[in-house]
């Protein structure tokens, strides 16, 4: 039986990202590399942390990619749409990092087609037997097929601060946690701050074992 390697969010910040990925020890055959959303925004390098989960995703077929709200601020943004938004949660250093300057005119242009398709083909969840990886949460009481895919990229203390009530263990990013990550009842939150000076995190399932760069 594979292992899974949760990375948490990464927010631009590829020089962490390369220092995780060298402590890892992943099986590429046999383990699963999910992705829990956030990108981009905030960090120095966004284009450049979308070009290695990419290049990882084209050299490994397990490797599972999460759709975070920043991604969803960002093609917002490109059409048009919330634009303040995005500009206020850190948007600024994603366009510097591709070249868009806020006025432009045609901004879809200065993105490679193969980012574009990977923010428009990100995914809500990934579940396993005993897992649930989200970006953000789930409502509690919520059975799993009713749930709404903008609480699960978008939802807070109303999840992580109740009991979720599903059977699987549901391992999160979206909030930050100074320090440590977040262990509740049947919730793991990885997201330690990397992008604020705090640890990028990876959680090693089924040993619940973190790896922090």
């Amino acid at each position: 039986m594979g292992r899974y390697f949760a990375i948490g969010d990464i927010h631009g910040c590829l020089d962490k990202l390369l220092a995780l990925m060298d402590l890892l020890d992943v099986d590429w055959s046999r383990d699963t590399v999910v992705f829990m959303g956030d990108y981009i925004d905030r960090g120095p390098d966004s284009k450049g942390v979308v070009d290695h989960v990419l290049e990882l995703r084209r050299r490994h077929d397990r490797v599972v990619c999460l759709a975070g709200n920043h991604e969803s601020m960002f093609l917002n943004y490109l059409d048009r749409r919330e634009e303040e938004i995005f500009l206020s949660n850190g948007g600024r250093c994603t366009l510097q990092s591709y070249g868009i300057s806020p006025d432009e005119q045609d901004r879809r242009a200065k993105i490679p087609p193969k980012h574009l398709q990977f923010f428009e083909t990100l995914i809500p969840c990934y579940e396993t037997a005993d897992y649930l990886f989200v970006h953000a949460g789930v409502r509690p009481g919520i059975p799993m097929d009713l749930q709404d895919p903008f609480d699960m990229i978008w939802i807070r203390h109303e999840f992580f601060m109740s009991v979720h009530g599903l059977k699987k263990t549901v391992v999160f990013g979206h909030t930050p946690f100074k320090g440590e990550p977040f262990v509740g009842e049947k919730m793991i939150g990885i997201d330690t701050g990397a992008v604020y000076g705090g640890m990028l995190t990876c959680l090693e399932l089924p040993a619940m074992k973190f790896h922090q760069v």
